[in-house]
């Protein structure tokens, strides 16, 4: 059984209303999963604003405004690309804060360079910088995702305590 997600969204909310905030999601490889595990939370209306499910390239230009050339050049599992569609969710958007992840869950669609786990986070705060993180996770596809959704909250929490995240 996977640990529950609950813990980390229910901190991530009490930040977020703290401050003021709203959260959108861009997701491809997670497929909603952070936007479900946030709106789990009662009361996650006050700082959850909206999530993209962009799992198809095309998806991610029409919703998110990722440029054409970004993922022809370094393709949808790349550092450029959920850096555009961090910042598109962003401008897309009431939210202050976004996160956005694309990966390659499995069982196929890896390769040498991009092998099955690889996933690719950003995340967007006020004042600070876009930063982005690339992870390699095992596990079955379940696995993988749930790994993904887990460290993108995680990132998020980081980000804003200073202090690394892990659910109890």
């Amino acid at each position: 059984m996977t640990e529950s997600l609950d813990p980390l969204a229910v901190r991530l909310g009490a930040l977020l209303h703290a401050r003021g905030l709203r959260l959108a999601t861009a997701e491809s490889c997670t497929g909603g999963w952070i936007a479900k595990v946030v709106t789990d939370i009662a009361g996650s209306s006050a700082w959850f604003d909206r999530g993209f499910v962009t799992y198809s390239n095309a998806a991610k230009e029409d919703l998110l405004g990722v440029a054409t050339q970004t993922l022809h050049t370094h393709g949808a599992v790349s550092e450029p690309v959920v850096l555009e569609m961090a910042a598109g969710a962003l401008a897309r958007s009431q939210a202050q804060v976004a996160v956005a992840v694309s990966g390659i869950a499995g069982p196929d669609g890896g390769s040498e360079d991009k092998p099955v786990g690889t996933v690719w986070f950003a995340w967007a705060l006020p004042g600070a910088p876009p930063w982005a993180r690339c992870l390699r996770f095992a596990g079955n596809r379940g696995e993988v995702r749930h790994q993904a959704v887990r460290v993108a909250i995680e990132g998020l929490l980081e980000r804003f305590t200073g202090a690394p995240q892990s659910a109890p």
